[in-house]
């Protein structure tokens, strides 16, 4: 396909325009769910396992209606589902892996950030960048290449360097070492279910709504078990929506439009570049609470960090710059021709 063919926004590639929803969904679910989660409220508070739950059906939602525009009206979008859920039972479960692993992720994350500081748990989860990586080599036969795997040490140090703890860090309540597990739990499912998920989008010419649809309807389904087998005792006594608020609304929209953007960036872009984009989005975050919020004081190691994670970032993009290559080639030239004198 032709550069100027490819799909655009306004002129923008659509790479690149799925990548800044990405950072900019990112960032607000941050933000938001760190209060939904921090803020005191009366009586219990909300459930991770109902919220997750909530997501999916929000997702399938949104999903039925932007395919709904795209085939042209609700009854054709019937239709199509109808049509794809009756083919291959196999492809039907090819579709269902990613969605347990998703599920599995999302609240394998919560009980990671229920057991771990804020600190230990955003530097260990940069994990998932090198899982994705490897994950892309072995199930979808990538060469990266020296460039790009330097560029993702270099992000991992950056990002290593901007989350590091600075002086006392203030202890969390719960066992440390379930959070461990659970964060490195979640950084294989994280990269396992991104590698997969690429894999299908792009061996398909189905809708990557009708994909969604999928997704959300097998996700839906899990996290609904998955509600009742963690905490029934607690949906029991309590209620299905337990400490819900506005709040906890719009962290349930976020997540879903989440879910919908990360699609888009597997469509549009790749897996990995979508966990640069996870990775921007700490380093905005992170100046968002020092400007806004007054968290803390940006130091050196911030600003290294920074400067990291934006090389980085560059470098997997675009690659070593052309006049960088040049200059290389002609001082290999001048040193040739000197030894031979």
């Amino acid at each position: 396909m032709a550069k100027s063919d490819a799909p655009n926004f306004l002129g923008i590639p659509m790479k690149w325009v799925s990548l800044l929803m990405l950072v900019a969904q990112t960032v607000s679910v941050v933000f938001a769910m760190r209060l939904s989660r921090t803020l005191a409220v009366e009586g219990p508070r909300y459930l991770n396992t109902t919220a997750v739950f909530f997501s999916e059906v929000m997702k399938l939602t949104c999903s039925f209606i932007f395919l709904s525009n795209e085939v042209g009206d609700p009854a054709a979008a019937v239709k199509t589902v109808k049509s794809t859920f009756s083919r291959s039972g196999v492809e039907l479960l090819k579709v269902s892996v990613p969605s347990l692993l998703y599920t599995v992720q999302n609240n394998l994350l919560f009980i990671a950030l229920s057991n771990l500081s804020g600190a230990v748990y955003q530097v260990t989860y940069q994990l998932k960048i090198l899982t994705t990586a490897v994950l892309s080599v072995i199930i979808l036969g990538k060469a990266l290449g020296t460039t790009k795997w330097c560029s993702l040490l270099i992000l991992t140090t950056g990002v290593a360097l901007i989350q590091m703890p600075r002086g006392e860090v203030k202890e969390v309540h719960g066992d440390p070492m379930v959070g461990l597990a659970a964060v490195l739990s979640a950084c294989f499912t994280s990269g396992l279910a991104g590698v997969y998920l690429e894999k299908i989008l792009k061996q398909t010419d189905s809708s990557i709504w009708m994909r969604n649809i999928q997704l959300a309807f097998f996700g839906g389904i899990l996290a609904f078990a998955g509600c009742f087998l963690q905490d029934g005792a607690k949906i029991a006594e309590n209620g299905f929506m337990q400490g819900y608020s506005m709040l906890v609304w719009a962290v349930i929209a976020l997540q879903a439009i989440g879910g919908l953007v990360v699609a888009a960036v597997l469509k549009y872009a790749d897996n990995i570049l979508k966990c640069f984009g996870n990775a921007l989005s700490i380093v905005i975050s992170c100046l968002m609470s020092s400007v806004l919020l007054q968290e803390f004081q940006p130091d050196m190691l911030f600003v290294l960090g920074t400067l990291c994670v934006l090389v980085a970032t560059t470098l997997y993009s675009l690659g070593v710059p052309n006049s960088l290559l040049r200059l290389t080639s002609d001082k290999a030239k001048v040193e040739d021709a000197l030894a031979k004198v």
